[in-house]
Formats: C-alpha cells, sequence, structure tokens
C-alpha cells in the first residue's frame, strides 16, 4: 500500500511539475525570493505559500507536532536526498524523535510558481545539523510541492537532491 501511495505522490508531482515547465526565469540572486505568477494565482497565494515555507523551516528548527501535522498534507511524500521517502506520519516521528537536530535553516534562490490550488517551490536548502551527535553541513536542491487544501497551503511533497559539483 506504502509503494502505492508513493507512486501516486510521484505522479502527482509529475503532472504538477509539467504544468509549470514553460517557466524559463532565471533569477541569479543567491538571496532573492522570485516568484512566477501562473493563471488563478495572487500575490496573496504567493505570500501565503512563502509563509507556509517559513512554517516548515520553523518545524524543522523547533519540531512541534501540532505544526508538522497542521502544515502536511495527509497524502505526503516526503523524500530525502540520500533516496528515503517518509509519509507524513514518518516526516512528522523522524523530526521529532529522529537523530538528527537542525542548529540552523535557511534557504537561497528560492523561486514560487502557483498554479490554481497547487505551488511548487525550489530552493536550495543550507542547514547546520548534528546526526546522532556528529556535525552535519547540508546543502542541498529542494522541490517542494503545496497543496490548498480547506483554504490553507499543505505540504504534498518534497523531493530533495544534491547539487552537483560546480565544472572544473
Amino acid at each position: 500500500m506504502r509503494n502505492l501511495r508513493n507512486i501516486l505522490g510521484l505522479l502527482t508531482l509529475l503532472a504538477i511539475v509539467s504544468c509549470g515547465q514553460n517557466d524559463t526565469s532565471n533569477n541569479s540572486s543567491a538571496s532573492d525570493t522570485s516568484s512566477v505568477a501562473m493563471a488563478g494565482s495572487s500575490p496573496e497565494d504567493e505570500s501565503a505559500v512563502a509563509a507556509a515555507v517559513d512554517s516548515l523551516k520553523k518545524g524543522i528548527l523547533d519540531p512541534e507536532k501540532a505544526l508538522l501535522e497542521k502544515i502536511s498534507s495527509d497524502a505526503l511524500s516526503y523524500g530525502h536526498s540520500g533516496g528515503k521517502v517518509q509519509t507524513k506520519a514518518e516526516f512528522v516521528e523522524d523530526l521529532l524523535n529522529g537523530p538528527f537536530d537542525f542548529l540552523s535553516v535557511t534557504t537561497s534562490n528560492q523561486k514560487i510558481m502557483v498554479t490554481g490550488k497547487n505551488a511548487i517551490v525550489r530552493h536550495t536548502f543550507i542547514a547546520k545539523a548534528t546526526n546522532a551527535g556528529v556535525p552535519v553541513d547540508l546543502n542541498i536542491g529542494n522541490l517542494l510541492v503545496w497543496r490548498k487544501e480547506s483554504g490553507q497551503w499543505k505540504l504534498i511533497a518534497r523531493q530533495a537532491f544534491k547539487v552537483p559539483e560546480p565544472a572544473k
């Protein structure tokens, strides 16, 4: 059943991403947050999605079960850069009781694209953490998919990936 849920989540993600492949904007500033307006979106939606991303960062830094459950869709598929994929319950449990303790989290190069009740956020995720007490520095790419459910933006999918090394 979990595999079916993961496949359905991936298919949803692919469908949403394919809707936004015509975005050719390029923002080279590392600290800018940019948005791409699509049909059915509003500046309020874009601001609300940005606020939801900030809530996610807060929940990663200072995990609170109520906050994490509030911002996550029941259909959440949360993918890590190492290939591990978690459900909503696994994601929440891992942040609350797992070996990772995030000390700082920042994002850069964030782009938000809202289309109807769906939003895609891409950014670079930079964090300092400990994994079972061992210091870890993260610099990964993130693709977040948000869906407006009952008037609130909820994280439905996240896939992290390793940022390629610059060409030499």
